[in-house]
């Protein structure tokens, strides 16, 4: 941690020059605020499936680069934003409470808000696309903020991609982000918002995603790991206004030493509100899974409706996953119910393939796709879910494929 402190008083001086009033007014508190937590260790419920402090030990150097915007409709840097920022920057996040939000508040040189006008419709997708490249080990400071006024609607996505050369391997170069996202959906908005990781082992990415609904509002959130070295993803979400609908989907495909952590809370606190989350991940080698969500449903939350469902096939012996949905509930009139299995895959239906002349690899991998695919099949954007089909094949067909017979050709 004292390395951390140590950074923030030697550039704390170049950021105060560089950012705006509204950054700078919390810098100093959350500091603090770091300082007083420290790193979550694994006694820290929400973190204890992840070693945060070993992921943040490397001397990792800052990358203070502005952002790049290139005519992205509705997107801004914070000092171009056509709206006061300040009634909703660092007000949806838990920065008092999350020592990681708290350092990312703190070293925080630049938002990226995205802001839809009142009544408007994105005609096309937003997507924010983040490449992480350079020969240094590298420190990342992500801060997005999303305010989506009354009635607004579109459909985002973020995309992490990190290049991986032979050069890159050999010198150990490795990056590590720390992100926060705040969403704001104000009364009648709909936002369909999509994240997708592609990096290499070398990566270790922490991001906290932070979303309040409004009244009669409809957010869908779908998160797909593809390839990665250690992720820990954090959504809180809370549902402020009647007639609210959430939708959480991820899907996570991990195998050598990778490690992914999903950890979520849905929070009820108003009446006749929905919500829907399906997790599924497959873990081969060595990987290591874990998910932990909680569905709270408030004392006045009466005509809730809450489904959670976690699904995981670990197809070696030595895949790990950890699982822990958790319902909390203080009212009478609600119907929610929750789930999660763990196990490995269906021996008889591998069986069966191989009768029929599919190759033993090649019926894992079509196993294996099958068993993903449904959480795909949830996402509406239609381009985007069949581009993420053929992604998926890919990535579970990199040793899955014998060359020879009809399937595979």
């Amino acid at each position: 941690m004292n390395q951390y402190v140590e950074l923030y008083n030697e550039i704390k001086g170049q950021l105060d020059k560089m950012c705006p009033p509204v950054l700078n007014a919390q810098r100093e508190e959350a500091m603090q605020t770091f300082q007083r937590l420290g790193f979550p260790t694994r006694k820290v419920e929400r973190y204890r499936y992840t070693d945060v402090e070993a992921a943040f030990a490397p001397n990792y150097g800052i990358s203070l680069a502005p952002l790049t915007i290139k005519n992205v409709p509705y997107v801004y840097s914070v000092k171009e934003a056509p709206v006061d920022v300040t009634p909703y920057y660092n007000k949806v996040a838990d920065s008092s409470g999350d020592a990681l939000t708290a350092l990312n508040t703190a070293l925080c040189h630049d938002t990226l808000v995205v802001h839809v006008p009142r009544g408007e419709k994105a005609k096309t997708p937003i997507r924010i696309e983040n490449i992480l490249s350079g020969q240094q080990s590298t420190m990342i400071i992500r801060r997005v903020l999303i305010i989506m006024e009354e009635m607004a609607e579109a459909t985002l996505l973020f995309v992490d991609h990190q290049t991986s050369s032979e050069e890159d391997e050999q010198s150990n170069t490795s990056f590590l982000t720390l992100q926060v996202i705040e969403v704001v959906c104000k009364d009648g908005a709909h936002l369909d918002m999509y994240e997708m990781e592609e990096t290499t082992e070398q990566c270790r990415r922490f991001s906290n995603l932070y979303v309040n609904v409004g009244r009669d509002c409809s957010v869908r959130h779908n998160n797909v790991t593809l390839t990665n070295g250690v992720t820990r993803n954090g959504i809180d979400v809370h549902l402020c206004g009647e007639g609210a609908d959430v939708v959480l989907n991820g899907a996570v495909i991990a195998d050598r030493a990778q490690h992914v952590d999903n950890n979520t809370l849905i929070d009820h606190q108003v009446g006749h509100c929905t919500s829907n989350e399906l997790y599924k991940y497959v873990l081969d080698d060595k990987a290591v899974g874990a998910f932990a969500g909680r569905i709270l449903v408030r004392e006045n939350a009466q005509q809730t409706y809450s489904q959670e469902t976690n699904n995981n096939m670990c197809t070696s012996e030595d895949a790990r996953m950890y699982t822990q949905p958790m319902l909390e509930i203080y009212a009478d009139d609600v119907k929610c119910a929750h789930g999660a299995t763990v196990g490995v895959m269906d021996a008889q239906a591998l069986f069966y393939m191989e009768q029929r002349g599919i190759p033993e690899e090649v019926a894992r991998t079509l196993l294996k796709y099958a068993f993903i695919s449904n959480v795909i099949d949830e996402m509406r954007w239609d381009s985007y879910r069949d581009r993420l089909h053929l992604l998926v094949d890919k990535r579970l067909s990199k040793e899955g494929r014998c060359g020879s017979c009809k399937i595979c050709k």
